[in-house]
């Protein structure tokens, strides 16, 4: 289908999303959560559905050579379910940021200003293979006042098709417009063309998935976009690491969960901590299965490691695969640091004070960490309930994106007869 037919046959379906967010602009709280728990409810009544659908999904990632790392991020469970609906009922007991002042004042003239959050209107969101970004998006969206266009992706067609109808369900069983979510599958990489062209029926575009994904939506669309970065994460083990903390950050940074953004994908130690922390590191590591890339230091400190080459330092494996490099100084550190991450997040491990405020302060990444996991870079995680997604740019928004970042602002102005002088 070409995308002038794609536009024509979208149009309608778009501008049906734009008059439903002028409805959820006005909604009360209460009515944006009760719409929030028929959807919760509906997930787990619905779970046959789902499975029945995924299962299709699953089975279609062999013909259509689904790359393995996405498995995980498409599978989904009675569990995943449960705590799809889980996270949507959290957001009911998140504070609604549509009203919130920012800041006001009183002019000498009389005149009050105030400025005020409001819905952007209509996200449009492109990603793949994530159903659970589905339900997520979804939520935050209609808790925010904002309609949603969703375009999920081939790998996960049935499966969205299936979480989309049980929301539009939801949303009509307590009277609210159902085309406040469509989806855009259905045109499939048209659908996507058409929300990238949607000015003036989309207002902002947020991409999630792989870097040819964003690069694609960040150089093509003509809607604003939100920027969400892969992944390219660094844990750094400084020269005073602690050992056991060593060990315990790496592992879960890297293997608690690996298909996902803020998993670690690079270790770089100090070469005064290299004797002293790496062979336990790596033998930990390799406890775990991960195949370690490792330059010419890290190769002599454990058992079958890999020689890393310059590709390594920039690849996002979304696997249980790890580039190591020992390096001689925290300058070097943070060159490597600014020379190949996407600007995501970045973690040092050290007891030495100045070296972690030098670190929080020289790394320019969405977040920047502290003896701490670098799986802690997520909206559930910091408070937020679900979240959009992590964006890796400066403006607007930076870091997990949660309801606050779903809305713009806009000023009111009362006065009672003032003219201007």
């Amino acid at each position: 289908m070409s995308l002038e037919l794609a536009q024509q046959q979208l149009t309608p379906r778009l501008q049906a999303a734009k008059a439903s967010a002028r409805t959820l602009a006005t909604l009360t709280s209460d009515r944006k959560d009760q719409a929030l728990a028929a959807i919760a409810d509906r997930l787990v009544s619905e779970q046959a559905r789902i499975l029945a659908a995924n299962a299709i999904d699953l089975e279609n990632t062999v013909t259509n050579q689904v790359p393995v790392a996405l498995h995980d991020r498409l599978r989904l469970t009675e569990e995943r379910i449960a705590q799809l609906a889980a996270a949507v009922r959290e957001i009911i007991g998140l504070t609604d940021p549509v009203g919130t002042v920012v800041r006001g004042h009183r002019l000498p003239s009389g005149v009050q200003i105030t400025q005020v959050r409001v819905p952007f209107g209509v996200l449009g969101v492109i990603y793949e293979a994530r159903p659970n970004v589905t339900v997520d998006i979804a939520a935050l969206a209609l808790k925010s006042g904002n309609a949603v266009a969703l375009r999920g992706g081939s790998a996960a067609q049935a499966t969205n098709e299936v979480l989309v109808g049980i929301i539009r369900e939801a949303l009509e069983a307590v009277d609210l417009p159902q085309d406040s979510v469509v989806s855009v599958d259905d045109f499939g990489r048209e659908g996507a063309d058409v929300l990238m062209h949607a000015r003036g029926l989309v207002d902002v575009l947020i991409p999630r998935g792989g870097r040819a994904l964003i690069q694609r939506v960040v150089t093509t669309s003509t809607v604003p976009v939100i920027e969400t970065g892969d992944g390219n994460v660094h844990v750094y083990i400084d020269e005073t690491a602690d050992l056991q903390k060593a060990v315990d950050i790496v592992i879960n940074a890297k293997t608690q969960r690996v298909s996902v953004c803020n998993a670690a994908e690079t270790v770089l130690v100090h070469a005064k901590a290299a004797e002293r922390v790496l062979p336990a590191v790596l033998a930990a590591l390799q406890a775990k299965h991960v195949t370690v890339h490792g330059d010419e230091r890290a190769q002599a400190l454990g058992d079958d490691v890999v020689p890393a080459t310059d590709a390594d330092w920039q690849t996002e494996y979304l696997a249980l695969e790890l580039a190591v490099r020992v390096v001689d100084s925290l300058d070097e550190a943070l060159a490597h640091i600014a020379q190949y991450s996407t600007h995501h997040t970045e973690s040092i491990i050290t007891e030495d004070y100045a070296s972690a405020e030098r670190f929080l302060a020289e790394v320019d990444s969405a977040v920047v960490m502290v003896n701490t996991s670098t799986r802690f870079t997520d909206g559930g995680q910091f408070g937020f309930g679900a979240e959009v997604g992590i964006s890796t740019q400066k403006l607007h928004a930076r870091g997990p994106m949660g309801l606050p970042e779903l809305t713009s602002t806009k000023w009111l102005v009362r006065g009672t007869g003032q003219v201007r002088a």
